[in-house]
C-alpha cells in the first residue's frame, strides 16, 4: 500500500447476501481528487456467505469493522487464497483522520 494511503488490518463483519460473517481484512485507502470521494480496496477472507453471494452474482457488500466504522463495497474477485478482492467509493470501514476544509 501507498506511502498516502490509510490501513486497516483485522477482523471484520461482512454481510453479503443478507448474512453476515466474520472475516479477516487486510484494507487501504485514500482520497482519490480526480474522483473528488474516497476510495479503498483490499481483500477480506474466504467465507461460505461470500462464496454464496459472489456466485450468486450479488457481489454488493458491508463491511463493519471494531468501532462502529463501516463502508460499502463490491466483491471483485477471487484471490489465490480463496478470499475475494473488494473496492469501495465513500466511507470506509476503518477510522481514518478528519481534516478540515480550511486546514492546509
Amino acid at each position: 500500500m501507498g506511502d498516502d494511503e490509510e490501513e486497516y488490518h483485522g477482523s471484520a463483519t461482512l454481510v453479503a447476501g443478507g448474512v453476515e460473517a466474520e472475516v479477516e481484512a487486510h484494507l487501504a485507502g485514500r482520497f482519490d481528487p480526480l474522483v473528488g470521494a474516497y476510495r479503498w480496496v483490499g481483500r477480506v477472507s474466504a467465507d461460505p456467505a461470500a462464496d454464496a453471494a459472489y456466485r450468486s452474482g450479488d457481489t454488493r457488500v458491508l463491511l463493519r469493522t471494531p468501532g462502529g466504522h463501516e463502508g460499502a463495497g463490491t466483491l471483485t474477485e477471487t484471490n489465490v487464497w480463496g478470499g475475494y478482492r473488494v473496492v469501495g467509493t465513500g466511507a470506509p470501514p476503518f477510522a481514518v483522520p478528519e481534516v478540515a476544509p480550511d486546514e492546509d
